[in-house]
């Protein structure tokens, strides 16, 4: 199958980055190390065909046809070991791959993408988890760009901006990209976004469990935080916890920053475990 041949596929969330001068941001804005690159969804090669010219890539591909494309033009590189194509669903490896404790790729290294909208997101959080991803560059949609660089505060920053905060050094807005710089254009405006991780042991103290927190405490973002978690946690738990921590009872999900985020989740975390360990002497028999 010739690339002429090709047509996106909507199921796939395929839409094939044709501006040269953003591959080229893109490749600018990398870490200038021997790291690997992970690249996932390929797609025609474009972005492939430029990281091969900075170092060795391992990417994953779901698309059979893609996949076939891709082997046949980078027949050179498959076997000179430059270039390892996998045809899978990423995710669906990386969830094992965490079952298991391991990372996505045995080494260091770093993210960079053109990522379907629909996984996104998904994709982003599993790399900020993934002790062995150092940076993320990745072509995503622009309001989920702004989400991930939220600062406390603003009117966008929600759980995505405390998970991005907490496990990285640096975010930004690397170029802003329009529907036009695609084949087939999308409905809304992309970016492509840097995030600069950590090198943090705290980084794998984080689990499911703070992410679902934070789902909860932004279920309905223009309500009350305390009125949010009071949907799980006991009220007066709560009450106890927002004096402690100086956090007034009418603060919303956004107005807290992710240092006090931490501190709310490590206190409630905490009364929990006390109050199960209580309940399990008060039914310890008595001799």
């Amino acid at each position: 199958m010739k690339n002429k041949e090709y047509k996106a596929k909507k199921r796939f969330g395929q839409n094939f980055l044709k501006d040269s001068s953003i591959l080229d941001k893109i490749i600018q804005s990398r870490a200038k190390d021997d790291n690997l690159i992970v690249e996932i969804g390929p797609g025609l090669g474009d972005l492939t065909q430029r990281l091969l010219r900075v170092g060795d890539v391992k990417a994953f591909e779901i698309d059979k046809d893609l996949f076939k494309i891709l082997s046949e033009k980078f027949q050179t590189e498959i076997e000179d070991e430059k270039l390892d194509i996998v045809r899978t669903d990423v995710i669906d490896i990386w969830n094992e791959k965490e079952r298991q404790k391991e990372s996505l790729v045995e080494c260091d290294y770093h993210l960079i993408a053109n990522l379907p909208y629909y996984v996104a997101t998904n994709i982003i959080i599993k790399a900020l988890f993934d002790k062995n991803c150092k940076t993320i560059i990745v072509m995503i949609q622009k309001e989920v760009s702004d989400k991930f660089g939220a600062k406390a505060g603003d009117k966008e920053f929600s759980s995505l901006g405390v998970i991005a905060s907490y496990f990285a050094s640096d975010i930004y807005e690397v170029c802003k990209v329009p529907p036009s710089s695609f084949e087939p254009a999308p409905k809304v405006d992309s970016s492509v976004l840097k995030i600069v991780k950590k090198d943090s042991k705290t980084i794998e103290t984080l689990g499911q469990d703070f992410l679902g927190f934070l789902r909860l405490a932004f279920l309905q973002p223009r309500k009350k935080l305390i009125k949010n978690l009071s949907s799980k946690y006991e009220k007066t738990m709560l009450t106890s916890i927002f004096e402690n921590l100086k956090i007034e009872d009418n603060t919303r999900p956004h107005q807290l920053d992710t240092s006090l985020y931490l501190n709310l989740y490590t206190l409630i975390k905490e009364q929990k475990e006390e109050k199960i360990d209580d309940t399990r002497k008060s039914r310890k028999p008595t001799k």
